[in-house]
């Protein structure tokens, strides 16, 4: 069973009708024969969710982007990454499980992991600070970074943070600090680099490991300075108006495409990654994939060039 957000109201609707419909014949039997009825409630609903999907707000991309049953970061480490080994520690405090680092084979090529993982249960949301990294996880990034240019192999980031840790404990260690020399590292990598939005980008906590030469967002991923909530919160003081915030802080994929503050779009099913999560999945591949490729053979120099200049022109472009 689908786990329907509220705008998708009419879908569920539809196909609560074709499960009772569906339980109706398991009761009867062949005393029943509803099956052209099930046809055309199908078929209405595909249309009902392209028709809803082919016009979502930037509140309800919002909500989608947080869907809970959306493919996570360790879904795309699965699918695309093999061989994965996983490498934890800052080597200066502990281990933090928000943010997952390591490194692998992708299509045939050696690579290092940053990714960022909400979880999926309560369990694994505990774990995993649902998403949210503290300082110790960005120095980690800075260590995964620093071997990445060692050994010659391209970063690729999965982004999906609502924003750093914003607890005591990780203001004491410093996360603007760590958030700091994570962004600053990313930028001065001598390797490739390619980050993708596969959820929530929020804010320092997610550009930290998305200073990339290639910056690539899901079709109804966010991005942003701040969450709607906390720019509704501060501008109005009222969370309520989180929708009229998500408007105006132009945060699909489609406003920052038309930006330039992203450099592509990855397609996603109708109705949403979570709709189809292995499509997704590859689709996420073959644009990292193609990414890479326009950046092979290119000296350390123009890796950082190449990147340098990518976030000089949006400064000049926004400003």
């Amino acid at each position: 069973m689908h786990s329907y957000l509220e705008f998708e109201k009419p879908v569920a609707d539809i196909e609560g009708r074709i499960q009772e419909l569906l339980a109706l014949v398991e009761e009867d039997g062949e005393a029943i024969n509803v099956d052209s009825e099930i046809d055309r409630l199908k078929t209405k609903s595909a249309q009902t969710l392209k028709d809803l999907y082919g016009k979502l707000t930037p509140w309800q991309k919002t909500l989608v982007a947080r869907h809970p049953d959306r493919p996570h970061a360790v879904d795309y480490i699965a699918g695309l990454i093999e061989d994965f080994t996983p490498l934890a520690g800052d080597r200066k405090f502990s281990e933090d499980h928000a943010l997952i680092a390591g490194i692998g084979r992708f299509r045939g090529q050696s690579v290092a992991i940053l990714a960022q993982e909400k979880g999926h249960d309560t369990e694994s949301r505990l774990k995993h600070n649902f998403g949210m990294v503290r300082p110790e996880g960005y120095r980690k990034a800075v260590r995964i970074m620093e071997m990445a240019e060692r050994f010659d192999m391209p970063l690729v980031s999965f982004v999906d943070t609502s924003g750093a840790y914003p607890g005591r404990g990780a203001e004491e260690r410093g996360q603007s600090e760590a958030i700091a020399r994570s962004t600053d590292a990313g930028l001065g990598l001598g390797t490739p680099s390619v980050a993708v939005v596969i959820g929530e980008g929020g804010s320092g906590g997610a550009i930290a490991i998305a200073t990339a030469n290639k910056v690539l967002m899901l079709e109804h991923a966010i991005y942003s300075v701040i969450s709607p909530e906390g720019a509704a919160s501060i501008l109005w003081r009222d969370s309520t108006k989180a929708q009229d915030a998500a408007t105006a802080l132009k945060i699909t994929a489609q406003d920052l495409k038309q930006l330039g503050v992203i450099d592509g779009i990855i397609d996603e099913p109708v109705g949403g990654a979570h709709r189809a999560r292995e499509i997704v999945i590859d689709a996420a591949g073959t644009a990292i994939e193609s990414a890479l490729t326009q950046m092979s053979g290119f000296s350390p120099d123009e890796i950082r060039k190449q990147r340098r200049e990518k976030f000089i022109s949006i400064g000049r472009q926004l400003g």
